[in-house]
């Protein structure tokens, strides 16, 4: 049976000073995609409000806009996509065997406190299916209870953009809170590459996540390992 993935991206295409463009890190998205697409999986893309998803400019330059990011933002098909996507209201997570969220400073604001994904991404933990995230896709997790109040997150493995990837990429005033700091406040055993930018990804169980923009690729292979 074909395995299926479920996408989720930004609707968000600001950060708190509007004059600071973001959205959607175009490369995590495709970089996965491919992968999983290699693998003749079925793929879908949900929002937290459905409809269109903004692309983060920077993701559209040197060096994050490389052949694969590059192919799908020319490609119509691919990019018609990104204009109508699902709502998590119309997610049934029975269709589904994973959900990988992706990521971009956008996602901080508008998936941790999306009710919707974290009833989809506790379905799909309970029915014993895969929850991956890369980059500040983890955000997503923040806040996922499971049905016994324990939050997902607490006590796994699992890492996400560091702080100081932040710092170096000279957003750490812009961005709204210290995603890694949160997430160990919340239990979480969080993990890092030794130097910042190097592809990572953490496989703890059904719980896969990667560092940052670079680990895309690593963390859908170690998702599609899983399936």
């Amino acid at each position: 049976m074909t395995a299926r993935i479920l996408h989720v991206v930004t609707n968000v295409a600001h950060y708190d000073d509007p004059t600071h463009p973001t959205g959607l890190w175009l490369s995590e998205l495709a970089h996965a995609w491919e992968v999983f697409e290699q693998h003749g999986f079925e793929q879908t893309l949900v929002s937290p409000a459905g409809g269109r998803v903004p692309l983060e400019p920077r993701s559209l330059k040197f060096p994050a806009y490389d052949k694969v990011a590059k192919a799908w933002h020319e490609d119509p098909a691919r990019m018609a996509l990104l204009e109508d996507t699902l709502s998590p209201e119309q997610v049934d997570t029975e269709a589904f065997d994973a959900i990988f969220f992706t990521g971009g400073h956008a996602v901080m604001y508008d998936f941790p406190g999306s009710e919707g994904l974290q009833r989809v991404t506790r379905e799909l933990w309970e029915q014993g299916k895969i929850v991956s995230s890369v980059c500040h896709g983890y955000c997503g997790l923040l806040d996922v209870h499971l049905s016994d109040g324990s939050l997902l997150v607490e006590g796994r493995h699992l890492t996400g953009f560091a702080w100081r990837e932040e710092i170096l990429a000279g957003v750490d005033k812009l961005v709204p809170y210290n995603a890694e700091e949160e997430m160990k406040k919340r239990g979480a055993l969080y993990e890092k590459a030794r130097l910042p930018f190097v592809a990572y990804a953490v496989a703890d169980g059904k719980l896969v996540t990667g560092q940052n923009p670079g680990s895309a690729k690593e963390t859908a292979r170690k998702v599609a390992a899983l399936l």
